[in-house]
């Protein structure tokens, strides 16, 4: 979760919504996002609300976060009143390291969010974890506890990468851990790369991509390094201590891992994400991409509800005491318009292998999308059919052909 919040404006003390936003609560589906923000250390490139033990201070820690998150869940129980989602169809505990709280923890949040609206029978349930943040036992609990799917940060296999990005974690550790999910349980499981670290070589991109195809996962994610201002990765590149990424190299990897994720039997379903089947897919991100409804728990966590979004506080201890005193830890909100709801729309069902109907465009919209056919950036079959759909070279420049299609 990315450190830098918009503007907007004031939550109610409540946390109240406008009617109009909880009339169908959960009618596109509904999810629960946790966020937990705790690290034992902090990554050179990251620059999500995460803390490690030095930087939290006093007024919060991991052994009280459990019930800070379940009086969030509370409130929010409170706000949706008469009004609850049908059903949560996916969980996402997401951060920092979630798998740093004890697993007893992680059971009693999902199981709070289960009594709260109710689990759905199929309900995906997802951790993210840090390799070196789980064991064989630990995995097993959170299966038992009825976590179904782990996403695990690999980054890469080159030990010079890790060092250089500042992973705590062994080359090998990830698919290790990837291998123990499986044999816990874990019906789905996925490995997250980041590509295009300055002093990555493109064999060590090749092996990192071939031990994630040897650990059987279901799912990967593949990013291009970022870099973000504020953080120690930024600051060694503008002493010139590292290069900065090329994006002619990002590309050479992009290709690289559709190239040798297809030959594996994974099919893209999004720009950075691949799947061996559509069962493997992250159902939770596709709620943010098709513009679902879901409540985030915890401090900075993003919600969405009917066209309102909102965001929490930033620090634990400020989010802690809100909910001590009976106050939404909600920072401040935004309800969309239409312009920026269809803003929205395009910019994130374009990244999807599905594409958008070209219906929803208006005349800007359709000259921009015949220009990105022209130029071989969306799929030929498919507009003909009355849909944009990225072709492999579209999905290289996915963020310019976004641009040519809004107003």
């Amino acid at each position: 979760m990315p450190g830098v919040l918009p503007d907007g404006e004031t939550v109610p003390v409540d946390g109240s919504l406008p009617a109009t936003a909880t009339a169908a609560v959960g009618a596109r589906g509904f999810g629960v996002y946790v966020h937990v923000p705790f690290c034992a250390s902090r990554c050179g490139y990251c620059d999500f609300n995460t803390y490690t033990a030095a930087e939290l201070g006093g007024g919060a820690s991991r052994e009280g976060y459990a019930d800070t998150v379940l009086a969030e869940l509370a409130l929010a129980a409170r706000v949706l009143g008469d009004n609850p989602p049908p059903r949560v169809d996916t969980v996402f505990v997401g951060g920092g390291t979630p798998t740093l709280l004890p697993a007893d923890d992680l059971a009693r949040i999902l199981d709070g969010i289960d009594r709260t609206w109710g689990l759905a029978a199929d309900a995906e349930v997802t951790t993210e974890a840090n390799p070196e943040s789980v064991t064989a036992e630990s995995l097993k609990l959170l299966r038992a506890a009825g976590y179904t799917r782990i996403s695990l940060g690999m980054q890469s296999a080159s030990p010079g990468v890790l060092a250089i990005l500042d992973r705590t974690h062994s080359a090998g550790r990830a698919t290790a851990a990837a291998l123990e999910a499986r044999d816990a349980g874990f019906a789905h499981v996925n490995l997250d790369l980041i590509y295009g670290t300055p002093g990555e070589r493109a064999e060590d991109f090749a092996a990192s991509l071939e031990q994630v195809v040897a650990a059987g996962v279901d799912h990967v994610s593949a990013y291009a390094l970022i870099v973000e201002d504020g953080t120690r990765l930024a600051a060694r590149m503008r002493r010139g201590e590292l290069a900065y990424p090329s994006d002619d190299v990002a590309a050479d990897r992009y290709l690289a891992a559709e190239a040798a994720l297809d030959a594996a039997g994974f099919s893209w379903y999004e720009v950075s994400n691949w799947a061996r089947s559509e069962e493997a897919r992250c159902r939770h991100n596709l709620l943010y991409w098709t513009g679902a409804d879901w409540w985030g728990l915890g401090p900075g966590a993003h919600s969405h509800v009917g066209g309102v979004r909102w965001w929490n506080v930033k620090h634990p201890s400020a989010y802690a005491q809100r909910l001590a005193a009976g106050a939404s830890p909600g920072l401040a909100r935004e309800v969309l318009t239409t312009d920026e709801a269809h803003m929205e729309d395009v910019m994130l069902r374009l990244r999807l292998a599905s594409g958008l109907p070209l219906a929803v465009l208006d005349a800007a919209g359709r000259a921009g999308a015949e220009r990105a056919l022209a130029g071989g950036l969306l799929a030929a079959d498919e507009y003909a059919a009355d849909r944009a759909v990225l072709t492999l070279r579209g999905r290289l420049l996915a963020d310019a052909v976004v641009r040519d299609l809004l107003p």
